[in-house]
């Protein structure tokens, strides 16, 4: 074995520096961050075309030329000066490992100056080695950093395309844009301007000018606190209709910090569970306000990481501030006035006429169900898994505890007066009518799969012993199954009781039912029964919900049911009264709306 030696301050650097600097964008965030730090309300950041020529200019405070050099020093910062500051972090940058990463793998020239000084400071370092000169500058500072991995060619080997580097840079910006909407950001490459912000300090003006001005009609805004736990959540969240291929755009910041928190990543999630279709995601930007003392942001050398001291209560507030955003939009556009007295619960399971008994229904893809299960947190780093052991249980029992502002009950007002008119029913599948100077079409299938769904969650919160009612069979036929699917059954009896079902084994092979939900007493029991064992072999801990899912779209009127006119305006009213009426349990979409203009416009008419 070799002998042991001191590393060179030069080699200590670069080995911090695969730590700290990962690829341009890092250099780029670094930078950024100190110019926040130093209470810039405008940054400028330049990119030659290869990425790995930097230039960062701020009009901050500037750096006193007595500490010039100390600032390229390996751990040295203004930001914090004992351990108990680590506990109370207001900053982005307090580490000091940024600056001296950043010239171990490359040129930098820094020229900065202080209100206080009349003459500035120019900088330049190479290797790790600081040389200092007068300069005249204006107050502020400009860091530039030429020839990127200089010194490091096999990181320099591993970077992406030019393209893909810059997206990457320009996603940091929009992120650090987002968190801070009082401070102007642009983005110069190639003499175009790719992130541009006004530093305005209206934080959806800010949204507009890095996607578009439609954007704003698509959000809704968050605005929740918790005066008791000190915790603000503040952002936006896009209406269900409103989605995106990928989670890019999901914003996620603790105190203005840009982090990757699986915690409120997970909460997001639950909250739109149900709501979006598969593979389909929201759009949200949430920054949340907690005391220091209640989060660690000392995880990791990026600061992407956080922990906090109660995981379970950030889970709830975060999980119930979505909810009470998108209920905002539930109340605006389907309010209790325009709603009518709901009919006795689930009074038309059977309300197709004769004419549709005979017809060939076809198939609809109701019973492939697509759940939004939990996230599977691969990439998360072992530090954070034991904030996640007990998610699961918080997630459950605030599903129990549902706060009062966010739990929506059906209307039992008066009938009041339709504000919809009934066109018709195409292919006996889909409902037009017009509402508001629109023309709208609705899946029969599943808004009435919605109102059921619904319907039979009140049931269980509302029944005393919290089981939904069932109804007795007289005769019941013996169905046989596999040996381990009659075992199955028997050991989660209990469990099925509570939906309505009674089964009791005839055999080691063979079972009948007893009870079966009254929603679906029109089903026969050997169509739902394999529903039922796939809901068993899944994952328990969601069996409730995907028990439910699979009874409201056994009891929902099919598609190809012919419906009369008082059957679909019924239907329609119910849809109407319910919390999400966006989409079915599965995800997918219930109504599409054509707004007059869109069909002039078709038509080539002037409205």
């Amino acid at each position: 074995m070799k002998r042991i030696k001191q590393l060179s301050r030069q080699l200590i650097n670069q080995i911090a520096a695969g730590e700290v600097i990962e690829r341009p964008a890092s250099v780029v965030k670094e930078l950024v961050e100190n110019s926040i730090d130093a209470g810039s309300t405008k940054i400028e950041v330049e990119i030659s075309k290869d990425c790995l020529s930097i230039r960062v200019s701020d009009n901050g405070s500037g750096i006193h030329p007595d500490d010039i050099e100390l600032a390229f020093s390996k751990h040295a910062t203004s930001k914090i000066s004992n351990s108990d500051d680590l506990f109370d972090i207001h900053t982005m940058g307090f580490r000091g490992e940024a600056l001296a990463s950043i010239i171990s793998i490359a040129k930098v020239v820094c020229t900065t100056r202080t209100k206080d000084n009349e003459t500035g400071t120019k900088v330049e370092c190479e290797e790790s080695n600081v040389r200092k000169m007068p300069f005249g500058c204006a107050v502020g500072t400009t860091m530039e950093v030429k020839n990127l991995f200089y010194n490091t060619p096999v990181r320099q080997k591993f970077l992406k395309s030019e393209r893909t580097e810059l997206a990457a840079i320009a996603e940091i910006l929009q992120s650090i844009a987002i968190a801070n909407p009082d401070v102007s950001i642009v983005l110069i490459s190639e003499g175009k301007t790719p992130v541009k912000t006004s530093g305005s300090g209206d934080l959806l003006c800010t949204l507009t000018e890095i996607y578009s001005n439609s954007i704003a009609g698509e959000l809704k805004k968050i605005n929740k606190t918790d005066e008791l736990a000190k915790l603000h959540a503040s952002g936006y969240c896009s209406t269900p209709d409103f989605t995106r291929s990928s989670k890019k755009s999901i914003y996620v910041f603790v105190n203005n910090r840009v982090v990757k928190c699986p915690v409120i990543l997970k909460a997001i999630d639950t909250a739109y569970k149900n709501m979006l279709p598969a593979g389909k995601y929201p759009f949200v930007c949430l920054n949340l306000d907690i005391p220091s003392s209640d989060v660690d942001v000392n995880v990791h050398p990026t600061k992407k990481e956080v922990r906090y001291k109660n995981p379970n209560q950030i889970f709830n507030f975060i999980y119930s501030s979505i909810l009470d955003a998108l209920s905002s939009y539930r109340l605006k556009d389907f309010s209790p006035e325009n709603s009518i007295k709901s009919l006795p619960f689930g009074n038309y399971n059977n309300v197709s006429s004769s004419k549709a008994s005979n017809t060939n229904i076809e198939k609809n893809n109701e019973d492939d169900a697509v759940y939004l299960g939990d996230i599977a947190f691969s990439q998360i780093q072992k530090d954070n898994e034991n904030q996640f052991t007990d998610i699961k249980t918080a997630e459950a029992s605030y599903e129990k505890n549902i706060p009062e502002q966010i739990n929506f009950d059906i209307p039992n007002a008066a009938v009041v007066e339709e504000t919809f008119n009934i066109i018709g029913q195409y292919r006996n599948t889909y409902i037009i009518f017009e509402e508001n100077e629109e023309l709208k079409i609705v899946d029969q299938h599943i808004a009435d799969e919605r109102y059921i769904f619904e319907q039979l969650q009140q049931k269980l919160k509302s029944q005393k012993d919290g089981e939904i009612p069932s109804q007795l069979l007289l005769i019941s036929d013996v169905l046989s199954l596999e040996q381990e699917d009659v075992t199955l059954l028997v050991e989660n009896a209990d469990k099925l009781q509570k939906f309505g079902f009674s089964i009791e084994p005839v055999s080691e092979k063979e079972i009948i039912f007893k009870k079966i939900p009254q929603v679906i007493s029109h089903v026969k029991v050997k169509d739902i029964l394999s529903d039922i064992l796939e809901n068993l072999h899944g994952d328990l801990n969601n069996l409730e919900e995907k028990m439910l899912v699979t009874m409201s779209c056994k009891a929902a009127v099919k598609a190809g049911a012919e419906l009369n006119l008082w059957q679909m305006e019924e239907l329609i009213k119910k849809w109407k009264t319910t919390k999400m009426p966006y989409t079915c349990p599965h995800g997918r979409p219930i109504v599409h709306s054509f707004s007059e203009k869109e069909i002039a416009a078709f038509f080539h008419r002037n409205v």
